[in-house]
């Protein structure tokens, strides 16, 4: 795959600002085109949520972000650039423009079109260079939802669509290859069915935004976080599967329900009463505020499916472990206890009281016990081949107070690492150096086919013991062996 050091992004909206931040998070440089006066102030806007929401997505190394600036002409932007990434407004005859400046300054680049919708046989018309253009659709915000779709034109070289297939990848993405070319790709097309309903349902007075929301949000929208449309209702057609709901349901679709052929006049009415009803619904919350809500809800549902290995956590946990493998951790002074967790308290780890709640000072010691699986070998290759290790016990003792926004870390000595046995001991400090808990952990190793104890891997065991020997000669912590198996002997 083509190394990608340095990528124009032309257009500084909501699509272009996210793109800047994926592209800057992968160490790729970006320098930004567009004509508003606002569009650097926006930008650092969209660029301030995603670093919020990446300190919490994910605990694999994040490296250094690479630099991004302003360009004063959208050749200055693609000059020299490696990749092209256009995020204009929909309007072919302004996206036409934008190519043939780029078209003067950069002959080698592939030119990869945000358009939501538009094909791209259309957008290659008049290019100097049509085989370099594809579309690569992304979804709001593009910093966190993975799915990128893919779509050549008649006269895209097909090796292009193939490169971005393995990039977007890097880029932590799920690129879907659209294989026919069509008008709204794959997912707007669906997206915009259920669109066109809700604003009948509104027109009609059937029902209010709120309600429509609520629809969706408290029912499908949970299921269709981890399955699409078939495979929902392939489950709902129990033992039948398909088969049986096309047989239970299927006579249905030919009734009236629906209106998908026809939209309700977009009168200035009609628009007021829709605006008015979306400004309420979300009361006294800005964008801003919804779009920090809204990242949150993405790391925690992303994070859930990630611990099932499905869907866009699957695309998460594949992600992290490019990163690991990009960028481990530096080799510890074994001599010492090691740095296993480095993160910030997010707001939704909070409890009435305003400060983090039991739980998750479990979880942050379970992701300490995950860095010192990795450092012995225990890593997420290992897992996939059928073997972990699990807790059995843990004993946590709480010190002082952690709030959302602090900076913590956790510490961990190996207590005991022989046979199927890995005992740790954690410390968690916040940045400022002040100790807020201890957790003292036992774990057995298992196989994950029978969910048995077995032996180590003799490589991981090896690892392990060396630790567990240079550690030995470390003082007792306190608060070791209050609760937990024996103290070391």
């Amino acid at each position: 795959m083509t190394t990608i050091r340095k990528a124009a992004v032309l257009g500084g909206g909501v699509i272009g600002g996210g793109w800047v931040a994926r592209l800057i998070e992968a160490g790729i440089e970006a320098v930004v085109y567009d004509p508003d006066p606002q569009a650097e102030r926006k930008i650092r806007a969209v660029l301030e949520n995603a670093e919020r929401a990446m300190l919490k997505l994910t605990l694999a190394p994040r490296g250094e972000l690479a630099p991004w600036r302003m360009a004063a002409t959208v050749a200055e932007a693609a000059e020299g650039a490696d990749l092209v990434i256009e995020a204009v407004p929909e309007r072919v005859e302004i996206k036409h423009k934008v190519y043939a400046e780029v078209e003067a300054v950069n002959a080698e680049a592939v030119i990869a079109s945000s358009t939501s919708g538009i094909m791209p046989t259309d957008l290659q018309a008049g290019m100097k260079h049509p085989g370099r253009l594809i579309v690569a659709h992304p979804f709001n915000p593009v910093y966190l939802l993975p799915l990128v779709e893919l779509v050549a034109g008649r006269e895209t070289d097909a090796k292009h669509i193939e490169w971005a297939k393995g990039f977007y990848a890097e880029l932590g993405m799920y690129p879907l290859h659209c294989r026919v070319e069509i008008e709204g790709f794959i997912s707007d097309r669906l997206q915009e069915a259920l669109w066109r309903e809700a604003l009948w349902l509104l027109h009609d007075d059937v029902a209010t935004a709120d309600e429509i929301d609520a629809a969706i949000a408290y029912g499908p929208g949970l299921r269709w976080a981890q399955m699409g449309t078939m495979q929902t209702f392939h489950l709902a057609g129990g033992e039948g599967g398909m088969r049986g709901m096309l047989a239970m349901f299927g006579p249905c679709l030919k009734w009236p329900w629906t209106k998908l052929m026809d939209v309700p006049e977009l009168t200035e009415a009609f628009v007021d009463k829709v605006g008015d009803q979306c400004d309420r619904q979300s009361g006294n919350l800005g964008p801003r505020d919804l779009e920090k809500i809204r990242d949150d809800n993405l790391v925690a549902i992303m994070q859930a499916l990630r611990a099932n290995g499905w869907g866009a956590g699957k695309v998460l946990a594949d992600y992290e472990t490019r990163l690991f493998a990009k960028k481990p951790a530096p080799a510890p002074d074994l001599s010492q206890p090691f740095e296993t967790v480095a993160t910030v308290i997010p707001a939704d780890w909070t409890d009435y009281n305003g400060h983090m709640n039991e739980s998750r000072y479990g979880q942050l010691f379970s992701d300490a016990a995950d860095g010192a699986m990795r450092l012995v070998g225990a890593d997420q290759d290992y897992i996939a081949k059928g073997m972990s290790y699990f807790t059995v016990e843990i004993h946590i003792r709480y010190l002082e107070e952690a709030n959302a926004g602090d900076a913590v870390r956790c510490v961990t000595q190996v207590l005991e690492g022989r046979g199927k046995k890995m005992r740790l001991f954690h410390w968690m400090y916040h940045a400022d150096g002040r100790l807020l808990a201890t957790g003292e952990q036992m774990l057995i190793h298992v196989s994950l086919e029978t969910r048995a104890a077995c032996d180590p891997a003799p490589e991981v065991l090896a690892k392990l013991e060396e630790v567990a020997a240079a550690h030995a000669a470390l003082p007792l912590p306190d608060g070791a062996g209050r609760a937990v198996g024996q103290k070391p002997g």
